[in-house]
């Protein structure tokens, strides 16, 4: 039995379907199960729980033998009761990460989402003998974040439209979990990974017109700006400030594709032109 938190979202979902068609006994640990059917296949079973509530998950780690782990709020605050819950259960724990998490686990854990990262990934080695930390590089689906504009018209504002990198599918990232949880080729590793085609965000945007048969148009938002809107939704002010000087810095500097995710699952990453057909209901 393996149990899968997140199973309700993006990543969480794909790994509990990818399991669940490779005839695995999944269990979902959701925060209402009603709300979960029609998200997750018929057959897999759903576990009423919350990851910032460690006292009642040992129900929900009975008689588990792994766990796919998404940790669900800014900061570590809870983790270490939450981790030594599951450590008490499962014999191993595949920790979706990210790319640029540290290895060290003497140093200072560094501020912001690399922070958080670095100190789940510390206590889960330390805590189970068996274990994962999956590191993806950029999440395609957080650019769901502009459907509502295309959904209003044909302009699109976003901070630094020239950023580039090459953005994972959610299914793709989940691919790489599942391989972590249902084989012992990976034990022990964090590997870091991306999608194959580096794009700006403009071309994100230009990919998703495509999608839709429509030509969009991309206009700049002032920094300053930026930081107040990913404020309002509800980003700590220090993580927006992270986020946005991430996006300067690949905006001056393209991050390249690093070609292991290809070398870890024996094909080439799906594209993000692939990913925006995949998802033109979300942006129509």
């Amino acid at each position: 039995m393996i149990l899968v938190t997140g199973a309700t979202g993006n990543v969480g979902g794909q790994v509990a379907a990818q399991l669940h068609a490779a005839g695995v006994d999944v269990r979902a640990l959701v925060r209402d199960p009603a709300k979960a059917k029609g998200v997750l296949p018929e057959g897999v079973e759903t576990v009423r729980g919350d990851l910032t509530d460690p006292k009642g998950l040992d129900a929900a780690l009975d008689g588990v033998d792994a766990v796919f782990l998404m940790w669900p709020i800014f900061g570590w605050e809870g983790a270490d009761e939450v981790v030594a819950t599951i450590a008490r259960h499962a014999r191993r724990v595949v920790y979706l990460s990210t790319i640029g998490a540290s290895d060290d686990d003497t140093s200072e854990p560094a501020e912001g989402i690399l922070g958080f990262h670095t100190v789940l990934e510390r206590l889960v080695r330390k805590s189970v003998p068996e274990w994962v930390a999956v590191r993806p590089g950029g999440f395609a689906t957080n650019t769901l974040q502009w459907a509502p504009q295309t959904r209003a018209g044909d302009t699109v504002r976003m901070p630094y439209p020239g950023a580039a990198r090459s953005l994972l599918h959610e299914a793709d990232i989940a691919a790489v979990a599942v391989k972590a949880l249902l084989t012992d080729e990976l034990l022990g590793t964090a590997p870091e990974f991306t999608g194959n085609d580096v794009l700006t965000q403009a071309e994100q945007v230009s990919a998703i017109g495509r999608a839709l048969g429509r030509t969009l148009r991309v206009e700049e938002t002032p920094h300053d700006e930026a930081v107040k809107e990913l404020i309002a939704g509800g980003v700590p002010e220090d993580y927006a400030l992270g986020i946005l000087e991430a996006h300067a810095e690949m905006q001056a500097h393209p991050v390249p594709s690093t070609g292991v995710f290809a070398e870890l699952m024996g094909r080439p990453a799906r594209t993000y032109g692939e990913w925006a057909a995949d998802h033109v209901a979300d942006f129509r």
